[in-house]
C-alpha cells in the first residue's frame, strides 16, 4: 500500500476540480460538505453540478495550466484521459496534492469510501484494486454503526473532562462508556435529538458506583456471519468472556483482543466445568466490576441453561442482558435445505433435548410420535437407539425420513440421511455436535439443499504464483 491514510482539514482551502460530469459532481459534493473553496473548470456542467452552482466558482472554459495557481488540492475528473493525464502531470510537477479520478493508483490523493456519523468519520480504500469491494464494505459498515453515534460523540466530547476528573483510571472510564452507550434511556434521548437531556443523564450516571454486568450472548450455530449485530458489539466491549465449546474459532477471533477468555465448554458425557462453578464465575467477575459476556452456541435459552445462569445472577443482584442467537434448529436445517414446516408435510415443529437431568422424566413419546410434524432433537446422538425404539413403539412409521446434521452451517457441515429404522446406525457415522431431524421434511434435502461447505475447483496455479 503506497497511500498513507490521513484526515486533512480542507475547510476554506482552495480546491480545483477539472471536469463537469457525474464523476466531478461526486468530488465537488464531498469537498463542499467539508467547507472547501471549490473552483470547477469545465465547458459545461452536469445537472447535479448546476444545482450546486451557487456554492462554487465555475470557470466556463477548457483546462489551462494557470488554473492550478494557488490551489491546495487538484482533481482531474474529465471523461478525457489525455486531459486528466495533463492535469495530473502539471499538478504533480508543482508538488500539489492531486487526484486522478480515472487512475487512483497513480494519484497522490485517493477519495476513500466514507461512512459518516458526524463528527465521526470512517474512511477506507482498496487502493484502487476493487472499488466495488470498497462500496460493499461501506454499505456493511453503514448498517453496523448506530445512526445516533454522532450525537453521542458530541455529548461525550462535552463531558470528557468531567468524566476524567470523576473516574481517575482509563479502565474505569472505558467501562463507564461501554456500560452507558447502549443504555435505552440514553438511546431515547439521542434519537430524539435531545442532547441536553442526554448530557444530564450521563452526568448523573458518572456519579454512580461502577458495577459489573453480565451479557448472555447467543453465538448462533457456527457460521460467524450469522451473529447478530448486537452480539458482535458485545464481543467488542467485553472484558471477560466465558465461552462454550460449541463456539467456533472464527467467532472467538471477533472478541476484543484485550478481553480475558475462559473456556467453560461442555460435551455430552463430559463436563469440563460444572454448571454451579460457571454460575459462581459469572457472579465473581461481575462483582469485580467487569463487563462479562457469557457466550453460548446457538441461542442461550434453547437448551443452553441460560435461564439457570440468570437466576443465579438475579439472586446475587447482578445486572444482566440477553442477546438471542440463531438456534441450531433454525440455522442448521436451513443450511441443509430442510424446512421445519411445510404445508404438505408438517404443520408443526417440536424441539426437544436428547438428555435431561439424571432424575428427569421421559418425554411424552406418544405425542412426539404423531405424524405431520417435525421432530428436532438436540444432543441426541448418545441416545439414538433409545429414541428410535420409543418412537417406533409409539406408532411412528419406521420408514419416516431422518437427517443428522453434523457441524451445521460451518465449513465442516455434513448431512447424513436415512429412515427412522436406521437412526441408531446413522448416529454412529457422525460426531457431536449433530442435530437430529425426524419427519417427512427431512426428505426435502434432496431437492432443496444449497449449501456447499467445501467446493472443489481447479485453478490455473500460475495465475496466483
Amino acid at each position: 500500500m503506497e497511500h498513507l491514510p490521513l484526515f486533512i482539514k480542507i475547510k476554506h482551502r482552495p480546491c480545483l476540480v477539472v471536469g463537469g460530469g457525474a464523476v466531478a459532481a461526486r468530488k465537488v459534493r464531498v469537498l463542499l460538505a467539508r467547507g472547501a473553496r471549490v473552483t470547477v473548470v469545465a465547458p459545461e456542467l452536469s445537472p447535479e453540478l448546476q444545482q450546486l452552482q451557487d456554492r462554487f466558482v465555475w470557470q466556463n472554459d477548457v483546462f489551462a495550466e494557470g488554473y492550478l495557481d494557488d490551489q491546495f488540492l487538484v482533481v482531474a475528473a474529465t471523461d478525457n484521459t489525455e486531459v486528466n493525464a495533463r492535469v495530473y502531470q502539471l499538478a504533480n510537477l508543482r508538488g500539489q496534492l492531486v487526484n486522478k479520478a480515472d487512475d487512483s493508483k497513480r494519484s497522490a490523493v485517493i477519495f476513500p469510501s466514507i461512512v459518516e456519523r458526524l463528527p465521526i468519520q470512517v474512511a477506507f480504500s482498496t487502493g484502487g484494486d476493487a472499488p466495488w469491494l470498497a462500496r460493499l464494505l461501506r454499505a456493511r459498515l453503514d448498517a453496523l454503526l448506530p445512526k445516533h453515534w454522532g450525537q453521542l460523540s458530541q455529548v461525550a466530547g462535552k463531558l470528557r473532562q468531567r468524566v476524567k476528573r470523576t473516574l481517575s483510571s482509563s479502565e474505569a472510564r472505558r467501562r463507564f462508556w461501554a456500560r452507558t452507550q447502549d443504555d435505552t434511556t440514553l438511546h431515547a434521548f439521542l434519537k430524539q435529538g435531545n442532547l441536553a437531556a442526554a448530557e444530564r443523564w450521563l452526568q448523573q450516571e458518572v456519579q454512580k458506583p461502577q458495577t459489573g454486568e453480565v451479557i448472555l450472548v447467543g453465538a448462533g450455530p457456527g457460521d460467524p456471519d450469522l451473529l447478530t449485530i448486537k452480539a458482535l458489539n458485545e464481543l467488542q466491549k467485553a472484558e471477560v468472556v466465558l465461552f462454550d465449546q460449541l463456539v467456533s474459532e472464527e467467532i472467538l477471533a471477533l472478541i476484543r483482543p484485550e478481553a480475558e477468555l475462559m473456556s467453560v465448554g461442555k460435551k455430552a458425557g463430559h463436563h469440563s466445568v460444572p454448571q454451579d462453578q460457571i454460575n459462581q464465575l459469572l457472579v465473581e467477575q461481575a462483582q469485580a466490576g467487569k463487563r462479562v459476556v457469557r457466550l453460548k452456541g446457538g441461542d442461550p435459552f434453547m437448551f443452553g441453561r441460560g435461564a439457570e445462569e440468570l437466576q443465579t445472577l438475579k439472586a446475587a443482584g447482578i445486572r444482566y442482558q440477553v442477546v438471542p442467537g440463531i438456534t441450531a434448529a433454525a440455522g442448521a436445517t436451513a443450511y441443509a435445505g430442510i424446512p421445519l414446516t411445510h404445508r404438505d408435510h408438517a404443520q408443526s415443529a417440536v424441539f426437544i433435548t436428547g438428555h435431561s437431568k439424571q432424575d428427569g422424566k421421559e418425554p411424552d413419546w406418544a405425542s412426539l410420535a404423531r405424524g405431520r410434524q417435525t421432530l428436532v432433537i438436540y444432543m441426541g446422538l448418545m441416545r439414538s437407539a433409545h429414541i428410535q425404539q420409543r418412537l417406533v413403539e409409539n406408532g411412528l412409521d419406521e420408514a419416516t425420513p431422518v437427517a443428522l446434521i453434523e457441524r451445521g452451517t460451518t465449513a465442516q457441515q455434513r448431512v447424513v440421511r436415512g429412515q427412522l429404522k436406521e437412526l441408531a446406525t446413522l448416529a454412529e457415522q457422525v460426531v457431536s455436535p449433530s442435530l437430529m431431524v425426524i419427519g417427512e421434511v427431512a426428505a426435502l434435502a434432496d431437492s432443496l439443499a444449497w449449501f456447499n461447505p467445501q467446493p472443489e475447483i481447479e485453478l490455473e496455479q500460475e495465475q496466483y504464483a
